[in-house]
C-alpha cells in the first residue's frame, strides 16, 4: 500500500498522483462476509482486518468497494456509516454518510457515523492511500460512497426477494424499508442478517441526480449536537487504563542538541514517573517528562534546567532573511513560465511591485497529541491524523514492528489546516519514541504525548515565508504585454518522498500553483528555493495563500490604472474559456448588489476570484478604514463547486475559510524569528481573527449536477485580495504585504 499524503494537498500534487495512479487501492485477499455484533444487530458485509475469505466473494471488488467495511445495520434499523477520512471541522462525517444514505434509501433520522482506521479499506479510492487532504474527501469518494450505498441496498432487496419468493425487480426501497407487492414492507434491520449472506454485486445502477432526496438539501451535521454542547471527544481526550501523559522540552532553535540536563527538581514533582532524553525531529534532542497527568508532566518540564548547544545549527533571523530574499529575487532563477519579455521595456504603462508573506503557524484549537499503547502483538495509536496509513508505517519503523502490527484508530480532531499531515510523521514518530523509551524505563502503560499550543506555535511546521517581485507592462486598454515575475520561498516538497515528482526543473509546484491562470497573460516566472533551518509544510490552500493575493491585487491594479471596472475587466479576460469563473463572479456580483446600490460613506467595494482544488470562489466585499485600520463589513461569496452535497457544509466551510483569510490580513498574523528563536508563542502574540472581527457573510452556490469538487480550502485565497482591493480604492495605495501594512 502506498503511503498517505497530507491535508491541504496542493493541486499540482493531486494532478501528479492522478496521472500516476493505475489501479487504486492495494489488492487484498478475497473477502466474504463475517457477522459482527454491533448496535444489537449485525454488520452488513466485510469486517475490516478480520474478514474470512470465501470463494464466492466479489472477486472484482477492491476493499474500498466492499460495503461491509462501511455499513453496519442494527436490528433496530440504525445505520452506522464508517468514514474513510479525518473529521476536523470540514463536515465529512456528515457529508459522506449523506451520500451513502442517498443510494441506500436509508431513513436519515437513523443514520450515524464513525471514523475509520488504517485498514486498507479506508484508503482513498482514487490513489490507494490514506489521506484527508487537498479538499478531496467528497471529490474522490463521491462515486465510491454512492456505489457502497447502492450495493448495500441491492443486497437488502435480494434478501427481501428471497424471503418473499418474488423477483427483485418488483421491489423498491424507501426510508429504510424494502417495499413489495401489495404494500408488504420489511425494515432494513429485519433484513440485515439475511442480506449479509447475499453476494456483493460488482455493478450497480446509481440514481439520476434528479431523484436525490437527501443530497443537496440543507442538513444539520451529525456531530453538531456533541460539538455545540462540549460532549464531542477528540484525540486529546483519549483515556486508556493506566495511561500516562508525556510532555517534551524542545530546543529553542530548530535541530539543537543538549549540552547538559539537570532533572533533579523535575523528578521531585509529585506524579512524575520518568524524565528521559529522547531524539526529536530533524536531528534535534529533547527531554520528555512522563507523569500521571498533563499538569504534573508540565510542572516537571518547567522544573528542568537545560543547557542547549545551538552553535552547530543555523539561526534564522527574519530581518536578515528578508534582505537575503531581496538579493536573491533579482538573480536568475529556475524557470516555470518563459514568455518573451521584450515588450516590457516599451510598454506604455508599468507596475513594479514587491510582495512579502511571512511564515504562518497552523495553530489549531486542539494541539497535537498521540496516544500509543504497546502490546505483546503490536501497537495501537489513537490520534486525529490526516494520513493514518503513512503514520502507521512511521510508527512501525520507530517501534521495530511490521506495518500490519500497528493499528491507527482515527479520532476526531479540533482543526489542523495541514499540521496533522506531515510526510515525516514527525509528532507520531516522537510519540512512539517516547512510548518505547517509557517501556524501556519500566513503565508498562499507554503513553499520551501532548503538545501545548506554545509548543506547536514555537516548534513548527509553518507555511513558508515568500517574497514576490513583479514587473507588469500593459497598454491603455489594460492589455498585458509582458509580465516578469519572480518568487523566493522554501520548498515544501524538498526532502520528502514527493520531491522527485513535485519539484520539476528546480521548481516546487506548490509554490507556483495559482499563478497566471485563468488570465491569458504572457508571463515569465522564475523561482528560487533557498534552504533554511525552519521546518515548512502546507497550510490551508497551500500555494494559493500567496499566489491568489498577488494575482488578484495586480489584476485589480491594472483595472484601476486603466479606469476600468474590476468586474468587467475580469469578465473580459475570462472570455468563454472560463465559464465557472464567470458564473461564480457574476453570482457574487448579482447577490451583493455591486454597482446597483450606494454604499455608506467611507466604504468601498473589493473584488477577487480564484480557483483552487477544482472549485472557484469569488468574493465581493465592502470595507472601510477606521482610525487608520482596515475594517471588513460585508462579504458576498459566489461559489462554483459543482454539485453541492450539503449546502450547510459549503456555507460553513466558506465562512470559516473567509475568517481564516481575514486573519492573514491582521497585524500580528506572522511568525518571526530572532537569532533562530521563534518570537511568538500563543494567541496573545500570534494574531488570529476573532468572532468580533467576523463580517457578515452571505454564501451562494452556482447550481450544477456535475460531480462535486473540493470545498475545504477554496474559500480562503480570494478573501485577502478582495479586502485589499477595497482598501486600495479608498486610500489610492495598493497593499503589497500580508498582514496589511497601512503606513
Amino acid at each position: 500500500m502506498l503511503p498517505s499524503i497530507a491535508h491541504d494537498m496542493p493541486r499540482a500534487l493531486q494532478h501528479l498522483l492522478a496521472r500516476e495512479h493505475t489501479d487504486g487501492a492495494a489488492e487484498l485477499p478475497r473477502r466474504g462476509f463475517l457477522k459482527l455484533v454491533g448496535l444489537g444487530g449485525f454488520a452488513l458485509g466485510v469486517a475490516p482486518l478480520a474478514a474470512l475469505a470465501q470463494a464466492d466473494a466479489a472477486a472484482g471488488l477492491k476493499p474500498t468497494q466492499q460495503p461491509g467495511a462501511f455499513v453496519a445495520i442494527a436490528r433496530d434499523g440504525t445505520v452506522t456509516v464508517t468514514v474513510n477520512r479525518l473529521e476536523f471541522g470540514q463536515g465529512v462525517q456528515t457529508a459522506l454518510p449523506l451520500i451513502l444514505a442517498e443510494e441506500l434509501d436509508a431513513d436519515w433520522t437513523k443514520v450515524r457515523s464513525q471514523l475509520g482506521t488504517s485498514d486498507p479499506a479506508y484508503a482513498d479510492p482514487l490513489w490507494g492511500m490514506h489521506l484527508t487532504g487537498g479538499s478531496t474527501a467528497i471529490k474522490n469518494s463521491y462515486t465510491q460512497y454512492r456505489e457502497l450505498g447502492a450495493r448495500a441496498r441491492a443486497m437488502l432487496v435480494s434478501a427481501a426477494a428471497a424471503r418473499w419468493q418474488v423477483d427483485a425487480s418488483r421491489l423498491r426501497t424507501e426510508a429504510g424499508h424494502v417495499i413489495g407487492p401489495g404494500g408488504r414492507k420489511l425494515a432494513y434491520g429485519e433484513l440485515a442478517d439475511d442480506a449479509m449472506k447475499q453476494p456483493v454485486p460488482e455493478k450497480v445502477a446509481l440514481k439520476d441526480p434528479k431523484q436525490f432526496k437527501l443530497i443537496g438539501k440543507p442538513t444539520t451535521r451529525l456531530d453538531a449536537a456533541a460539538k455545540s454542547s462540549g460532549r464531542q471527544d477528540f484525540g486529546i481526550d483519549v483515556r486508556r487504563p493506566g495511561q500516562l501523559t508525556a510532555v517534551v522540552a524542545r530546543p529553542p532553535v530548530f535541530g539543537a542538541k543538549l549540552r547538559s540536563v539537570d532533572d533533579s527538581a523535575a523528578r521531585a514533582v509529585k506524579g512524575v514517573k520518568a524524565v528521559l532524553r529522547v531524539p526529536l525531529d530533524r536531528g534535534a534532542e529533547g527531554v520528555v517528562v512522563i507523569a500521571d497527568g498533563y499538569w504534573q508532566a508540565r510542572s516537571g518540564r518547567d522544573a528542568l534546567k537545560l543547557d542547549w548547544a545551538t552553535d552547530a545549527v543555523e539561526k534564522v533571523d527574519s530581518e536578515r532573511q528578508l534582505a537575503q530574499y531581496r538579493e536573491l529575487v533579482r538573480q536568475p532563477g529556475a524557470k516555470h513560465f518563459d514568455a518573451d519579455m521584450a515588450p516590457l521595456a516599451a510598454a506604455p504603462k508599468r507596475i513594479e511591485a514587491e510582495f512579502v508573506f511571512p511564515y504562518l503557524a497552523h495553530a489549531p484549537m486542539e494541539p497535537l497529541n498521540c496516544t500509543v499503547e504497546l502490546g505483546e502483538q503490536g501497537a495501537t495509536l489513537w490520534l486525529g491524523t490526516q494520513m493514518p496509513g503513512l503514520d502507521g508505517m512511521a510508527a512501525a519503523r520507530t517501534l521495530g514492528l511490521k506495518p500490519e502490527q500497528v493499528r491507527v484508530s482515527v479520532q476526531a480532531a479540533g482543526g489542523g489546516f495541514g499540521r496533522r499531515g506531515i510526510p515525516s510523521g514527525e509528532y507520531v514518530v516522537e510519540a512512539c519514541t517516547i512510548a518505547k523509551a517509557a517501556q524501556g524505563a519500566g513503565l508498562k502503560a499507554p503513553v499520551r504525548t501532548v503538545w501545548s499550543r506554545e509548543d506547536d506555535i514555537k516548534g513548527g511546521y509553518y507555511r513558508p515565508m515568500h517574497l514576490h517581485r513583479a514587473q507588469v507592462g500593459f497598454d491603455e486598454r489594460g492589455r498585458v504585454l509582458a509580465w516578469d515575475h519572480a518568487i523566493v520561498g522554501q520548498s515544501i516538497m524538498a526532502g520528502t518522498f514527493f520531491e522527485q515528482g513535485m519539484v520539476k526543473n528546480g521548481v516546487d509546484q506548490t509554490a507556483v500553483e495559482g499563478m497566471r491562470a485563468p488570465y491569458p497573460v504572457p508571463m515569465r516566472l522564475t523561482v528560487h528555493h533557498p534552504k533554511l533551518n525552519v521546518p515548512v509544510l502546507w497550510w490551508r490552500s497551500v500555494g494559493s495563500t500567496h499566489t491568489a493575493f498577488v494575482m488578484e491585487t495586480l489584476i485589480d491594479e491594472i483595472a484601476r490604472e486603466t479606469k476600468q471596472d474590476p468586474v468587467a475587466y475580469r469578465l473580459a479576460l475570462f472570455g468563454k474559456a472560463h465559464p465557472r469563473h464567470t458564473a461564480a463572479l457574476q453570482l457574487a456580483v448579482d447577490k451583493s448588489g455591486y454597482g446597483k446600490r450606494q454604499l455608506p460613506t467611507g466604504r468601498a467595494w473589493g473584488v477577487a476570484v480564484h480557483e483552487s482544488f477544482d472549485s472557484v470562489v469569488a468574493y465581493v466585499v465592502e470595507a472601510s478604514v477606521k482610525d487608520g485600520e482596515p475594517v471588513l463589513h460585508q462579504v458576498t461569496a459566489g461559489v462554483h463547486c459543482n454539485l453541492v452535497i450539503n449546502p450547510r457544509t459549503v456555507e460553513a466551510q466558506v465562512q470559516g475559510a473567509a475568517l481564516m483569510g481575514l486573519g492573514m490580513c491582521l497585524p500580528g498574523a506572522a511568525i518571526t524569528l530572532k537569532d533562530g528563536v521563534v518570537e511568538q508563542s500563543n494567541f496573545g502574540d500570534y494574531r488570529v481573527a476573532r468572532i468580533t472581527e467576523m463580517p457578515q457573510i452571505a454564501v451562494h452556490t452556482v447550481p450544477s449536477a456535475e460531480p462535486p469538487t473540493g470545498m475545504g480550502e477554496p474559500g480562503l485565497p480570494p478573501l485577502a485580495p478582495a479586502f485589499a482591493n477595497a482598501i486600495a480604492r479608498i486610500t489610492g495605495k495598493p497593499l503589497r504585504d500580508l498582514p496589511f501594512k497601512m503606513a
